[in-house]
């Protein structure tokens, strides 16, 4: 789990960075970020070819959404297994879903369905991360999560940061974590905070990616000023000749992002139309997606959003999915898609919708659904994948892949080949270990369109 500990070869973690440049220093961790990340990829990125999508959305269910009674349900299943909910037709022919989805039944035609990923790590912690990274955890080395790697490979459009992402910081686990890449490719993580109740009006709380509050651009355009304060902050720090060397280039990109207008302008919710706002939900989570909409559109290139719920429904399974989670997430998923697809961007973005894992085929005692990593289902919409398509079955009794299964690791490289991006390339640690990007993922041709 990333808490903001990780330190850089300057001494300073990323989050005391980020602390020090909204209190002080104007937004001066942000150059010192942008020097670790000039150094941390200094060895260049490896082979590419011509990439399908430029951006990806990840909206992460946290604690294991129930995927056999959403995406995979089984109607004919024993009473005990197939649950409460029924399902229904969508745009796309013969790929049925769950009743209480019906915005997503709509757009399903623009959507392919994976019901074949399987993995075996029950555990919450350990599963995140083998879903958020596309490697199997290990003790020995800490992998970066998919975000972390775009951010690595995929150069952000001018002024703006690669990688963003609006965690829910009560549930989420391993979020944001670089790993052997380090904190200089982190996310920049924002926050959606209430302004007003009911209807509801929210803001972005966007400390450490634009100025705080009181201090203008002049300000920051004054170079001595700027120079000393940095100096004045950092001078117990053990600043490395590099750091100090790189000062100059390092400032210009970031007065480059500081005065951009591209990023700040994304996260005005207010320049979108009210009748938008409240198509996405009137929620933290539809709000959020809103907003990772406008990200990409500006430029950046992993969003990562996460549900405001906790969908480790051990207990009262089906009411709390028809009445808690469900609706919400129809809203706001159906609503992105239709929302990139009328602005002609979603060809070049990835939308990979996912949890750490499903849910068991039989129902327990008190109404709920255990832990079950042997079989659950994703959605991939955008960038390239096959649109109306459902890759692979379970069994009968949705236990285990019956047909092309699959694991997060294959499903991981897919989406960074869709990039542009070679999944058995290599890069190197700080110590200069080769890693290659996924042990053992592979693409999934039939994926892909």
């Amino acid at each position: 789990m990333n808490t903001g500990t990780t330190t850089n070869s300057v001494g300073l973690g990323r989050r005391e960075l980020l602390r020090l440049g909204a209190a002080g220093l104007c937004g001066l961790g942000l150059p010192q970020l942008l020097e670790l990340e000039a150094r941390a990829g200094a060895a260049g990125p490896g082979a590419k070819r011509q990439p399908r999508a430029r951006s990806v959305i990840l909206v992460w269910l946290n604690g294991g959404p129930s995927t056999i009674d959403m995406w995979d349900m089984k109607p004919d299943a024993p009473d005990d297994m197939r649950g409460e909910f029924r399902p229904v037709d969508t745009q796309a022919a013969g790929l049925r879903i769950c009743e209480h989805l019906p915005r997503m039944a709509q757009v399903m035609d623009r959507v392919t369905v994976v019901r074949s990923l399987a993995h075996t790590i029950p555990d919450h912690n350990l599963a995140t991360m083998f879903m958020t990274t596309g490697n199997r955890p290990t003790p020995v080395l800490q992998y970066p999560t998919l975000g972390s790697l775009v951010a690595r490979l995929v150069p952000p459009a001018a002024g703006t940061s690669p990688f963003i992402s609006f965690p829910n910081r009560d549930l989420d686990r391993n979020a944001g974590v670089s790993g052997y890449l380090g904190p200089a490719y982190d996310p920049f993580d924002l926050e959606i905070r209430v302004t007003r109740a009911d209807p509801i009006e929210t803001v972005v709380d966007t400390r450490g990616v634009t100025l705080p509050g009181g201090f203008t651009i002049d300000q920051l355009d004054d170079r001595d000023g700027l120079m000393r304060s940095f100096d004045q902050a950092f001078e117990s720090a053990d600043r490395k000749t590099e750091v100090v060397d790189g000062l100059d280039a390092f400032h210009r990109q970031a007065l480059e992002i500081l005065h951009s207008s591209r990023t700040r302008e994304a996260l005005d919710l207010g320049r979108e139309k009210g009748s938008l706002r409240a198509r996405y939900g009137q929620t933290l989570f539809g709000q959020g997606c809103l907003v990772a909409r406008r990200l990409v559109e500006a430029g950046v290139r992993f969003v990562s959003v996460s549900s405001r719920s906790n969908w480790d429904t051990h207990v009262d399974n089906f009411k709390t999915l028809r009445t808690r989670m469900l609706p919400p997430l129809d809203q706001a998923l159906a609503s992105l898609i239709e929302d990139l697809d009328a602005r002609g961007l979603l060809d070049s973005t990835i939308v990979y919708c996912a949890g750490e894992f499903g849910r068991t085929p039989k129902i327990n005692p008190r109404g709920g659904r255990d832990h079950w990593a042997r079989s659950m289902a994703v959605i991939l919409a955008g960038g390239g994948f096959k649109r109306g398509y459902a890759h692979g079955t379970t069994d009968a009794h949705g236990v285990a892949p019956a047909s092309e299964p699959c694991t997060p690791d294959d499903i991981a490289a897919t989406i960074l080949f869709q990039l542009g991006i070679d999944p058995h390339q290599e890069l190197q640690t700080a110590s200069g270990r080769p890693v290659q990007l996924f042990r053992d993922g592979n693409i999934i041709p039939n994926l892909i369109q």
